[in-house]
């Protein structure tokens, strides 16, 4: 199937190749926002104007009368300085729903080419626990995967975690000398222990010289790869994992882990091919990469550094070797990006200098950064614990659970214990994912509990409450739903049933714009779209005993399919009871 907005820009564009033979213009066809302008608007009018120096409202009357007839269209209407207004038929509408309820892609047109995307995401530091600012990079991600997978395409989710580097000499000399049962396996912990002893070494790295002096020599060999100091680093590594993935097991999250170590062989490699092709420059003894354009708040050139004075590498190295990889090796034709806007400049620059290099041709691969505002706390600062430490991700996530639970206890009777957690962890869980997503990603948004776990509004709990009502209409109705969708022609009659099944067609085309924008609330404001047309349609359409109940009890079906569907995409669950 093909997108109601696809259907009607060929139609238009076809129409108007026809009275404006020498124009090959695609028509520029758009969603109305609201519904008095009817289902569609064609916008190319204005357009075709300039190109010919005519009156954009009388073109627009010529498009009209050439498209009179279409029986798809009930109405055609020529508005302000030449938009063209379009109305579909409910006939036509009902005529491709009932083709979405036999389609398992819900009206999501079939790819015309498969591409293999890899979405880097999440991407903590070992030895640090993941904290709030984490949770923005590892749901936008997942949900950006989600998508991907969804539509048909060959998707690699990496987890670029900071597993090298020198912290790692002055963390192993501490737990050598203070804990070394720790990196034997003999005492058994976990990362929240493993990030105070971090901060203890830190502490001592800073003020003692001796500890200083044995860490960078403990660095010396662990970058030798001297068989014990591996096996101390392994041994870090292996408990962070444990802790990350206690996380992402809560979310619902899956990763493939391949850390800045997987890159570190390359990286004399990537300096020495920089400097054989001539652009890199020695700056204080570092090799840097100058690009146009790139300068510092002084106006000065600002230097991409690819090897410090000192010999040693740093994040523009291991991002340039790992995009490499990325192309030479996995032969991606799209590579994202989600980390924080904060690294854009970073981004800009090794995409830059690789482009200039001839690692990738943007005509061929796709790169992108996509960038993320920061979450605040009620006061408007950056979320924070009230001793003024970085919230920890897994403590925010287990007070959103628990004030879930709390909510459902006062709404539900007579459910067990087991039933109780377990839905009051898809609530919880779902509320804070939704809330994050359904702002724009680039803005900063106020973490509130109450606000998200709030059943009115643009909400996860609003949009659960929505699924669950159509389970309880199919409930009341008692029939077979498989039958039904399989037999049942959709008929669109009321003004409702007609705003809700054009919602229902537009899946489609929204997935198309959140592939394009890499915006996770261009779906979540869709799906609050869908519910509130649902309960439109709910007040006004009564479904059980109707004449029309087995096309209705389909159209809140296929409602159902699309929001669990969309919910799945941005990595939420649903539940049947609230």
């Amino acid at each position: 199937m093909q997108n109601l907005s696809t259907l009607i820009q060929n139609q238009a564009t076809a129409i108007i190749q026809e009275l404006f033979s020498d124009q090959e213009l695609l028509a520029d066809i758009t969603q109305s926002s609201q519904e008095q302008f009817g289902h569609y608007q064609c916008n190319s009018a204005m357009k075709l104007a300039k190109l010919l120096g005519q009156n954009p409202r009388k073109i627009a009357e010529q498009i009209v009368e050439k498209w009179e007839g279409d029986p798809r269209i009930e109405k055609l209407e020529v508005a302000g300085p030449g938009f063209i207004n379009i109305t579909l038929t409910p006939d036509f509408l009902s005529q491709e729903l009932t083709q979405v309820a036999a389609d398992s892609r819900l009206g999501v047109p079939p790819l015309e080419k498969r591409k293999k995307i890899i979405v880097e995401f999440s991407s903590p530091n070992v030895a640090k626990e993941l904290h709030v600012g984490h949770l923005r990079s590892t749901i936008i991600g997942e949900s950006l995967a989600r998508l991907f997978e969804f539509l048909g395409h060959d998707v690699l989710r990496l987890n670029h975690i900071g597993d090298w580097g020198t912290q790692f000499g002055m963390l192993i000399t501490y737990l050598k000398e203070k804990e070394p049962d720790v990196l034997t396996g003999a005492k058994k912990t976990d990362l929240s222990s493993l990030m105070n002893w971090y901060r203890a070494s830190k502490k001592l790295f800073d003020a003692d010289p001796d500890f200083k002096k044995r860490s960078q020599l403990q660095v010396v060999r662990l970058q030798g790869g001297e068989k014990e100091a591996i096996a101390a680093w392994e041994r870090i590594c292996e408990i962070s994992r444990q802790g990350f993935q206690e996380i992402y097991d809560v979310l619902k999250v899956t990763l493939t882990e391949r850390g800045e170590s997987f890159y570190n062989p390359m990286l004399p490699q990537v300096v020495a091919d920089y400097e054989k092709k001539g652009i890199l420059e020695i700056t204080d003894g570092a090799k840097c990469v100058f690009l146009e354009g790139f300068k510092s708040k002084d106006g000065m050139p600002l230097p991409l550094i690819l090897q410090k004075s000192d010999g040693g590498y740093n994040y523009g190295t291991t991002d340039t070797a790992a995009l490499l990889q990325r192309v030479s090796e996995e032969k991606a034709d799209r590579i994202i990006y989600v980390v924080d806007a904060g690294q854009q400049l970073h981004f800009q620059m090794v995409f830059k200098a690789a482009q200039k290099a001839g690692y990738y041709d943007p005509e061929k691969t796709l790169i992108e950064h996509v960038p993320f505002g920061v979450v605040l706390g009620p006061d408007g600062k950056k979320f924070k614990t009230r001793s003024g430490e970085t919230e920890r991700l897994i403590d925010l996530l287990q007070e959103a659970v628990n004030r879930a639970r709390m909510l459902l206890q006062e709404r539900l009777e007579a459910i067990t214990e087991g039933e109780l957690d377990h839905l009051s962890r898809i609530l919880g869980i779902d509320a804070v994912k939704y809330a994050d997503l359904s702002c724009h990603r680039l803005k900063d948004y106020i973490f509130s509990y109450d606000r998200m776990l709030n059943f009115e509004g643009n909400t996860a709990a609003y949009l659960l409450y929505s699924y669950v009502r159509i389970q309880g209409i199919k409930r009341k109705c008692g029939k077979d739903i498989g039958a039904i969708m399989a037999t049942t022609p959709l008929i669109l009659k009321h003004p409702t049933e007609v705003a809700l099944g054009l919602q229902i067609r537009q899946f489609g085309e929204t997935l198309a714009v959140m592939d394009r924008d890499l915006l996770p609330n261009r779906l979540s404001d869709y799906l609050y779209g869908l519910a509130e047309k649902f309960h439109a349609f709910f007040r006004d359409c009564r479904v059980e005993g109707s004449p029309e109940e087995n096309s209705r009890l389909a159209l809140s079906e296929l409602t159902a399919r699309i929001l669990k569907q969309g919910l799945y995409i941005l990595g939420l669950e649903t539940l049947d009871r609230m």
